[in-house]
Order: structure tokens, then C-alpha cells, then sequence
């Protein structure tokens, strides 16, 4: 069934102006999606339409973009053009916009395409000829210079997501069966914090814990319900590791929510694993009960796959390219939008997703206006792209209604940056340094001169009953484990957790680890950082390789967390000869600083003043002045609203950029993860993002180069995007290992 245009283009308009509405430019983002296909009414396009469509299907392959574009700039400034020049292809930058309306006048191809295209759309859409004009917000104009391009970078970002949200909702409504687009109601998060509060109480019933530490969760918990009902803007939520800060958290949240009319929580962490298990909890507390036949609150969101890569393997001859590229395209609706009350999502997909250029990336964004924003571990964002980050979240909280939480055990004084200086802080807790004094369960060791192998901390490590060793990069993982599995005691269960695991098999994993602890079984643990952020795991006895000191801090938050021990559980630092460190900028930055304030004869990592001093000197030493540094050459090209250098320069993961593999582990799964991959790859047949959700539980990590090597090798093969399905081996307990024998020869190519 042919979708007409001109219900296209209202259905489209329909959507985009009730997105647009919770940030003031509904009619703004309404007549951009009204507009953004008009190019399609050429003579030119519907009969290649016809064409393609005699041959059973593929693309039109004529440009539509240019008519669409000379409307808008017609009715408005220029810059809001690139909204529909960029609604496949993704946002331009200003010259690259001047150069294509250039060819919308004269006498050339274009421009007759152009001219042919609005004179048969006026004719069944008269309002493409808006009377008046939209305009864009007040506070646009009543800014200053500066602040106003990074204010028109922002809005033309939420326009942009807006209407390609839109567009892809309605096409799928389309394909679905011709009825109107679903969109689900505004929750009721009063309704959602009382669901919340009684589940919590249940929940509770059955956790064992100090009186004291109870106690003190109890106080935290209650803070933070009160700080609820203060107004808009930044809070922080500064609790030592094991301060039921989780709860804290999503509990602060829906209150503010229900109390400002806000209409989303969006929970943003720094590694996949905390997704999961914080996603588990607020899923708990949150989702209706089995059978209901209500729909689900809690969207859990990590999915790694860039819809929108033009990365393709290399490997590849060039027509298996062109085919990658294009059920890229097919599968665009596949991306989520975060149409949910409540989203658990990492910090990479909130920032990449607000910094991208291209639509799949981008079509949540508006989800982000009129919302909280809570960003768990916030020490783990990158220091090298704070500018850009602070002064976006500035403009959230001061131009889009949102409220933004900073919750950590480690927090840092993100107001001695110049873009957040002036900004009001309010503190959820009263007295973290109090808090930290009496929730301080450990002791530490050092073990910092650098003489002792991986394979030493292993064989002391397996001398204790139950032992957690944290070490720096996936490859040490890997090494450690096959230590401790022959070094430790037989009836000792031996595990191991990283990203080369998928999420179903981390999870899995992490479940054993707490039952084996809950029976005081013998349990040896080997893990990437990935478990020092809202994992919630008790040893009596914690090893962490020399890391920065925040990291140090959270490993020990594994140590003794529940206050179970007679006395302080025992948090081992050590510095391995054959250790290995991620190799980021801002790591070794961190290091540098770390060394400087922690160690022996110096302050522990949950010194709060020597935090605050490490953390001065860490942004200082990245700085070079106080306004260069931590990304502000991002921040000029912002204001040139150069939107795909942005792209290109904003990089969450600084250090080998990663892919995300498929991978089928157990055969019941498989036809499950093929019919999934069948439909990834069919770039007829739309999908939408439940298809890519469906995968994450078995979808792991490679870094870019050992994941070409392995499609060279023929170990994997593209999907979509960056995408791949892999097709060697995967180790039972380490996943995808490069040191197992099958598979090591591949992964060196």
C-alpha cells in the first residue's frame, strides 16, 4: 500500500509539533516535518517511484531534500534549513547548507525540480506557505552572542530530533498497517513514586546489613526524598560507595518528577554492566505486574550498534560495502527513541546521541527536553570533553526544563570549570563528610613498588577463601583468570567478568557471584573496572591494580559493603610489572594526579579533601589555561554549528573504538538471534527498536581492530552498521578470548 504524501507530511507534522511543544517550538518543529518531503513531489521522483516500484522495490535514488530546505529558508533563518537538508543524510554544516541552496535558484536542474516540486504539494498542502511564520523561542533572542549560537546549536539539535522521530513513527505506522503513529501517554509519576516507595519497602525486608548501615542508607534515602520538591535544576547526590544510592536516586527522581510535571526519568551510567544490574533493580520497582497486560515503565537502552556507521569492515569487496550501506538504511527505525517513562541507558549513547549528526542517533533527543537526567558515576566522564558536556547540560537545565542529578561516591567539583561557574549547586545529602566516616568499612594496603607479576596477586588472591581482584584492561582479565584457575583451590569457583562477555552471559555471572556469596562459598573473581560502578557485590577481601583514584575508591565499595565483617574488610592496591593501563589522555592525567595525593604514608582514596585537591590538579593538568582545555575547541565549532565535525570530534570512547558482536552461546537462542539478524539486513522490510533491544542480551564488545581482523578471518560478519555476527569461538567463562587457541591466529591478522 503506497504511503501518499500528503498524509505523510501532516501525519509527520502532527507528531513533531507534539514533540516540539514540551520545549516551547511546537509550531517550529511542526512546519519543518510538514515540509521535509516535499522534494517528493517532483515529476522526477514519483516516476523513479513508479520504476522502482514495477521492479518490485529498492530506492528512488532522486534527491528530495533541496525543496523542503528553500521553503524553510524562505519562512525562517537559515540555519533552521539544515533541519530538512539533513533529515536522511544528517545535519550539515552552515557552508556546506549555502552551497546546496545556492543550486534552488537560477536555471539549472535543481532549482526547476525545486520550483515543480512546491507547486504540486501547495496544491493538496497549502500550509507549506505559512501564514504567519513559525518563530523560534524568545529566549533566542534575549541571550547573549555567544550563548545564543550554543542556544541555536542546542534547539536546532531538538528540531533535527524532532522531526526525524516523527518521520520514522509515521513510516512505520505505515508499514504496520496504515493506522495513526503510537506514541504512548505521558506516565503518571505520582502514581509511579507511590509503585515505587511500597516495592522499596518490600524489597528491603529480605537484605541483611548492619544496623548502622542500614540506618545510614535509611537517612539518605529520606534526604533525598525531601529534595525532591525543591525547584529545577542541579543537584548532586554525594554517597559513599554502598549507600544505597540507586535507590536514593530513582527515588529522588520520580518525586521531582510528579512534583514539576516532568515526563521522563532518564538514568545514564558509565558501563554496560551497571545498566543492567540498575535497570534489574528499577524494573523491580517499577514495571507492572506479570500479566497485567500494562506496558512496561523501565526501557533498558545499551544497545552499541551505529545504525548510521559508515565504518564498514575492512575486508569487504565493494559491492558486500554498498550492500552493508544500504540495509544500514533499511534498518533506521530499528533505533530507539526512548518513548518510556523511565530509561536506564549509559553515558555514551546520552552524549553521542546529543553531540551526533546523523538521524538514527539523534531521533531520542527531544525525549531529553522537559525530563531528569540522572547521571550515576559521573566521575566517569571524560575529562577531555567536560566543556562541551557541562555546557550542554547548562542548556538543558537553563532553555529545556530538565533537571540533572549528579550521583557518586567520588564527586567531582565540576563548578570549578568556567562553563558551570555561576550555576546554583544544591546538595540532596547534608554532610557527605560525615556520611563518609561512618560508612568507612575498610582498610588499605599498598602494594605500589612494582616488583610483583599478575600471576603473584593471583596466587595471593586464591590463598583467600573469597577474593575480588579488579585489574585494568580486558586482555589482564583474561591473564588473570587462567591464573587463578590454576592456582586456586579445587572446590573454588573461578569467574571472570568484561565486555568480551555478552550482557546475558555478565549477567549470569554476576548471579552466580552473589548466590556464591550469599552461601559463603569459596569464589575467586577477576573483573575489568566495569564491576566498580553500582555492581552490588559484597568480598571480604578486594585487590585493585594501581588505577585512578576515584576507581580505587569503587573497587573498595566492593570490600565489606554491607558492614557484615567483625572488622574492616581489606582493599589490596597493587602496581603488576606486566600490568597494563588503558591508555587515554585523561587516564594518564588521572594517574598522575593520583600519584601525587594516595598512597602509603599519603590519604586514602575516600579522603574527601584530598579528592577535591586530586581532582583541581587532574583538570588542571589538562587545562594548559582556564579556557583551553577539556574540550573547548568543541564548543567554537558548536558555535559554527558545524554539526559533523562536532560529530567527528566529540568521542566518548577516546581510546580503540569498539564493535559490537552478536554472538549465538547457547543453541536455544539461535533461532531467536538469526530471525533478528534476517530482519537487521532486509533493507525492505522496517523494523522497529524492539529488534535491536532483543539483541543486547547477546551482544559483546571487540575493540574496532580485532573485530576486522576477525571479519577478514571470516570469525564474523557484518549485520548492520557496525553490527557483527560472530562465527568463531567463545569461551565459556572469559567470552571472547584473543589468547584461545582456536581463534588466535585470526585475531592477529
Amino acid at each position: 500500500m503506497r504511503h501518499e504524501l500528503e498524509d505523510h507530511l501532516r501525519g509527520s507534522a502532527v507528531l513533531a509539533r507534539r514533540f516540539g511543544e514540551v520545549f516551547g517550538a511546537g509550531e517550529l518543529a511542526g512546519y519543518l516535518a510538514l515540509v521535509h518531503d516535499v522534494g517528493k513531489g517532483s515529476c522526477a521522483w514519483q516516476d523513479r517511484l513508479v520504476f522502482v516500484e514495477g521492479r518490485g522495490g529498492g530506492r528512488v535514488g532522486v534527491p528530495h531534500k533541496h525543496a523542503g530546505t528553500w521553503l524553510v529558508h524562505r519562512y525562517l533563518p537559515l540555519a533552521f534549513g539544515g533541519v530538512v537538508f539533513g533529515h536522511h543524510g544528517g545535519l550539515p554544516d552552515m557552508e556546506r547548507l549555502k552551497e546546496e541552496l545556492a543550486h534552488t535558484v537560477g536555471d539549472g536542474v535543481e532549482a526547476a525540480r525545486v520550483a515543480e516540486a512546491v507547486r504540486a504539494v501547495e496544491r493538496v498542502v497549502p500550509e507549506i506557505h505559512p501564514d504567519p511564520r513559525p518563530v523560534p523561542p524568545g529566549w533566542l533572542r534575549d541571550v547573549p552572542p555567544g550563548e545564543g549560537r550554543l542556544g541555536l546549536d542546542l534547539l536546532l539539535r531538538m528540531l533535527f530530533s524532532c522531526v526525524v522521530d516523527a518521520d520514522f513513527l509515521d513510516t512505520q505506522a505505515h508499514f504496520a498497517g496504515g493506522g495513526p503513529a503510537r506514541v504512548r501517554e505521558p506516565a503518571d509519576m505520582a502514581a509511579l513514586a507511590d509503585r515505587y516507595e511500597r516495592r522499596r519497602a518490600r524489597m528491603l525486608e529480605g537484605r541483611e546489613a548492619s544496623v548502622v548501615v542500614n540506618g545510614l542508607r535509611q537517612r539518605v534515602y529520606e534526604q533525598a526524598c525531601a529534595a525532591a520538591s525543591g525547584k529545577p535544576g542541579v543537584y548532586v547526590l554525594h554517597v559513599p560507595t554502598g549507600g544505597a544510592k540507586t535507590f536514593a536516586a530513582g527515588a529522588f527522581a520520580l518525586r521531582h518528577a510528579a512534583a514539576h510535571g516532568l515526563g521522563r526519568v532518564i538514568v545514564a551510567v558509565p558501563f554496560v554492566s551497571v545498566t543492567e544490574q540498575n535497570a534489574a533493580v528499577y524494573r523491580d520497582l517499577l514495571d507492572p505486574e506479570p500479566g497485567s497486560g500494562q506496558e512496561a515503565v523501565v526501557l533498558e537502552h545499551h544497545s552499541a550498534v551505529d545504525l548510521d556507521s559508515g565504518q564498514v569492515p575492512d575486508g569487504l569487496t565493494q559491492e558486500e560495502r554498498a550492500q552493508a550501506g544500504e540495509r544500514a538504511r533499511g534498518a533506521k527505525l530499528a533505533a530507539e527513541n526512548w518513548d518510556a517513562p523511565f530509561v536506564v541507558t549509559t553515558t555514551v549513547r546520552l552524549f553521542e546521541s546529543l553531540f551526533a549528526h546523523k538521524p538514527s542517533a539523534m531521533r531520542r533527543l527531544h525525549r531529553l527536553a522537559g525530563s531528569v537526567i540522572v547521571l550515576d558515576e559521573v566521575q566517569a566522564l571524560p575529562d577531555r570533553l567536560l566543556v562541551p558536556i557541562l555546557s550542554a547540560l547548562r542548556g538543558l537545565v537553563e532553555r529545556f526544563g530538565v533537571t540533572v542529578l549528579l550521583a557518586s561516591a567520588t564527586q567531582p567539583s565540576f563548578w570549578d570549570v568556567k562553563k558551570w561557574q555561576g550555576l546554583e549547586r544544591r546538595e540532596v545529602v547534608d554532610s557527605p563528610a560525615e556520611l563518609f566516616d561512618a560508612l568507612r568499612r575498610v582498610r588499605y594496603e599498598w602494594r605500589t613498588d612494582g616488583e610483583a607479576l599478575l600471576e603473584d596477586i593471583a596466587g595471593d588472591a586464591a590463598g583467600h577463601r573469597q577474593a575480588l581482584t579488579v585489574v585494568g584492561t580486558t586482555g589482564d582479565a583474561a591473564d588473570f583468570h587462567r591464573h587463578l584457575e590454576t592456582k586456586a583451590v579445587p572446590e573454588a569457583a573461578v569467574l571472570h567478568l568484561s565486555t568480551r562477555m555478552t550482557a546475558g552471559h555478565r549477567r549470569e555471572a554476576i548471579t552466580e557471584i552473589k548466590q556464591l556469596l550469599k552461601s559463603n562459598s569459596a569464589v575467586q573473581v577477576v573483573s575489568t573496572s566495569l564491576i566498580e560502578a553500582g555492581v552490588d557485590l559484597d568480598f571480604p577481601r578486594v585487590y585493585r591494580s594501581w588505577a585512578p583514584a576515584e576507581s580505587l575508591q569503587q573497587a573498595a565499595g566492593r570490600c565489606n559493603r554491607d558492614g557484615r565483617l567483625p572488622g574492616p574488610g581489606t582493599v589490596v592496591v597493587f602496581r603488576a610489572v606486566d600490568g597494563h593501563h588503558p591508555r587515554s589522555s585523561t587516564y594518564r592525567a588521572a594517574l598522575e594526579a593520583s600519584s601525587v595525593h594516595f598512597g602509603p604514608d599519603m590519604a586514602d582514596p575516600d579522603d574527601l579533601q584530598a579528592l577535591e585537591r586530586y581532582y583541581q590538579l587532574r583538570f588542571a593538568l589538562q587545562q594548559g589555561s582556564p579556557d583551553s582545555g577539556l574540550g573547548s575547541e568543541i564548543e567554537e565549532l558548536r558555535c559554527g554549528l558545524d554539526f559533523p565535525a562536532v560529530d567527528r570530534s566529540f568521542q566518548m570512547i577516546e581510546d580503540g573504538l569498539s564493535a559490537p558482536v552478536v554472538v549465538i552461546r547457547r543453541e536455544r537462542d539461535r533461532e531467536e538471534i538469526e530471525n533478528a539478524v534476517t530482519l537487521l539486513r532486509d533493507p525492505y522490510r522496517p523494523c522497529g527498536p524492539e529488534v535491536l533491544r532483543g539483541l543486547q542480551p547477546h551482544t559483546a564488545s571487540l575493540p574496532r581492530h580485532e573485530a576486522e581482523a576477525a571479519v577478514r578471518s571470516g570469525l564474523a560478519a557484518p549485520v548492520v552498521g557496525d553490527l557483527l555476527l560472530w562465527q568463531g569461538a567463545y569461551h565459556e567463562r572469559r567470552g571472547l578470548d584473543p589468547q584461545e587457541p582456536e581463534d588466535r591466529a585470526a585475531f592477529s591478522l
